[in-house]
């Protein structure tokens, strides 16, 4: 076994990486940008070496510096995580021949099965189901437009050495065909250094279901069941569960069999994914393998009870698998949700910023499990990916784990940058996503004009308005007992309340008992308990009996609530001051039609248009990249560009100007 080795990766998986490691009593070094000198994987790591500016090329891409690092630090292996180099077959060949283990499969297999348009034929040689669709290499624009009439639109275009949802596009006509090729080629190059495209049949109605395989070098090789990938946006997955609702024995076993055959046809040692798309009528088509560890693979650990990275390592130290495929079972149910760095209000646009409060929910092993690289006072920047944290829950059944999934979505606190959590916990609060009718399209489809904010549950408008009140109330009781009042003009606490939200007003009445309060509204009382102070973020208690778990903040004169998520403002008013406020007149927001501003903080890639040119509905305006993403942003209405105020090449913040149109 290694005694010393080298992440070359970041954040969240190179944590992952060095809590393994140092179960196992191998000590791990850390590799690091200057963005990400005081990050937590630099912390945790018994050595960390820096290796260079922020931008990806000059530090976690640079072969040279992690090379020179692990020479320097007498490092005997390196896993790569995922991402970055992970499946760069040159990169695995250099460290191999440097006399470092690359903990991952053999160069080989990575470049057969990198390449998607080599990786197809392989398939098919393997008698592994395909889509149809060109395996050429799409030229340029025209070349696109041409292979997606003949293959039949809806098409997917893909960078040949593409993962993660960079260089992936659909298109339903030309003009997507002809603007999806520049854009893939484009995202391709910055992500991978290789700017190759193909064409695929779009497969309609379709689900995203994986199956994780795990080979030695001493010929085993075993699959480790399916994941379900099914809910994503933008081609990025945003919820994974193990197994999966829709597969039935007969397709689970055919789709393992094929994966493994696969595998076997390209000799794999190593942890790697083999990647399906499947219909509706539960028919399954090869889409890639991925030679490495997925962001995803903590359900499969869920379920399997297994450690996917003390096995990736023992592997490459020539251990054989412990285990056969027939000693292989389902345990239970496990999903998983990315938390990102996203305003899911603003059409999911990155977001950046420090991180003033993180708080994570309680982990519990075997049934809550948070895998972060982040911690609190710590700053999330654009120069990587999005992710905070992976917030993983299991139970016996997919009820029980989703169950404990909303309540730890509801206790993960995250302020200061925004996040997706509140979208999280509306997408599995939805009834479509409960049943398990699940499509790459879901988000899409349910979702059509992007996330405006949770819809109410039955019933939950009075839970939250009571809520605020009882806090209210405990607040008031706080007051009361500030020292150096006025004689005969003390705080007097009243129990009649107008609870506030917009146009929405409750009548309340509140009584403090000792263990937390009773709360009369709509003419029923609500028994309310809870330990909470004023102060703390997270009110845990009951209500009726009932276990609730609730965000509470104060702006202002306000109580911000947060749970399920939804998101609401109340004021909590005595009734004479509620009458008053009715009569106040509204302040109108300013008029900023008149300018483009930016949704992310970003790189000002492209502007284009010129001052003093005709701009028509729909037209692109500008392109901003943001975390390793592209964002175009399109003309709203017609008019005219009067002012230019930024220029490409130029950092962004949020809502800053780009240009004033006349």
């Amino acid at each position: 076994m290694f005694k010393k080795i080298l992440i070359a990766n970041r954040g969240e998986i190179a944590c992952r990486v060095i809590a393994t490691a140092r179960k196992l009593g191998i000590a791990t070094v850390a590799v690091y940008s200057d963005a990400d000198r005081d990050a937590l994987h630099v912390l945790h790591a018994d050595e960390a070496v820096n290796i260079g500016p922020p931008p990806p090329r000059e530090s976690y891409l640079a072969v040279d510096k992690i090379l020179a690092a692990c020479h320097a630090t007498g490092a005997e292996a390196i896993h790569p995580g995922y991402g970055f180099l992970s499946e760069n077959a040159d990169f695995a060949r250099q460290v191999e021949a440097a006399g470092i283990t690359f903990i991952g499969p053999k160069p080989d297999s990575i470049r057969a099965m990198g390449d998607k348009i080599a990786s197809k034929q392989l398939a098919i040689a393997a008698k592994v189901n395909t889509i149809p669709g060109c395996p050429d290499v799409v030229t340029d624009a025209a070349d696109a437009v041409r292979i997606a009439r003949e293959v039949g639109y809806p098409v997917m275009i893909k960078a040949s050495a593409g993962g993660g949802g960079k260089g992936l596009r659909g298109a339903h006509n030309d003009l997507e065909a002809a603007e999806g090729c520049e854009t893939c080629r484009a995202e391709a190059m910055t992500s991978f250094g290789d700017d190759r495209i193909f064409i695929e049949k779009f497969i309609e109605e379709p689900r995203h279901i994986e199956i994780q395989v795990l080979g030695d070098a001493h010929g085993n090789i075993v699959h480790l069941f399916e994941r379900e990938c099914s809910i994503q946006r933008r081609h990025q997955k945003v919820i994974e569960e193990a197994p999966s609702p829709f597969l039935d024995d007969a397709t689970r076993r055919a789709m393992g069999e094929q994966a493994v055959a696969l595998a076997r046809a390209v000799n794999y040692q190593s942890a790697g994914t083999v990647e399906f798309v499947v219909g509706k009528d539960r028919g399954f088509y090869f889409l890639e393998m991925n030679t490495r560890l997925q962001v995803e693979h903590p359900v499969t650990e869920m379920i399997t009870g297994l450690d996917l990275v003390e096995l990736m390592i023992r592997v490459a130290a020539g251990e054989r698998l412990p285990f056969r495929q027939d000693e292989l079972q389902i345990r239970g149910w496990a999903i998983e949700c990315r938390i990102n760095a996203e305003d899911s209000l603003r059409n999911f646009l990155p977001s950046a910023g420090r991180l003033i409060r993180y708080q994570p929910p309680e982990t519990v092993p075997g049934c809550v499990r948070v895998d972060t690289g982040v911690y609190e006072g710590g700053e999330i920047a654009t120069d990587y990916d999005s992710m905070i944290a992976k917030l993983v829950c299991h139970g016996a059944t997919r009820t029980e784990a989703l169950a404990r999934m909303r309540d730890a979505l509801n206790a993960f606190v995250i302020r200061g940058v925004s996040s997706n959590s509140a979208f999280q916990a509306a997408l599995t609060c939805h009834p479509r996503f409960e049943e398990g009718r699940l499509t790459t399209a879901f988000i899409a489809e349910e979702f059509p004009n992007g996330f405006q904010g949770a819809d109410l549950p039955p019933g939950a408008a009075e839970f939250l308005a009571a809520v605020a009140a009882a806090v209210h109330r405990i607040y008031l009781e706080r007051a009361s007992r500030i020292q150096g009042q006025v004689p005969g003009h003390e705080l007097r606490i009243g129990e009649d309340f107008v609870v506030i939200n917009d146009d929405t007003e409750f009548e309340v009445s509140v009584w403090r008992v000792p263990d937390g309060c009773d709360v009369r509204i709509q003419g029923l009382t609500h028994a309310i308990r809870c330990a909470w102070r004023f102060g703390d973020i997270l009110l845990r208690g009951t209500f009726d009996g009932a276990p609730f778990c609730v965000q509470v903040e104060r702006p202002g004169l306000r109580y911000r609530l947060s749970c399920m998520g939804v998101q609401l403002e109340y004021s909590v008013l005595p009734r004479r001051a509620a009458e008053l406020l009715r009569l106040m007149p509204r302040k109108q927001p300013p008029d900023l039609s008149k300018f483009l501003l930016s949704p992310m903080p970003g790189l000002l890639v492209e502007v284009a248009v010129e001052h003093g040119q005709e701009v028509k509905a729909g037209q692109r305006l500008v392109v901003i990249e943001a975390m390793k993403m592209q964002n175009t942003l399109r003309a709203e209405r017609d008019g005219t560009v009067a002012e230019l105020l930024a220029q490409p090449g130029e950092g962004l913040a949020v809502d800053q100007a780009i240009m004033r149109f006349a």
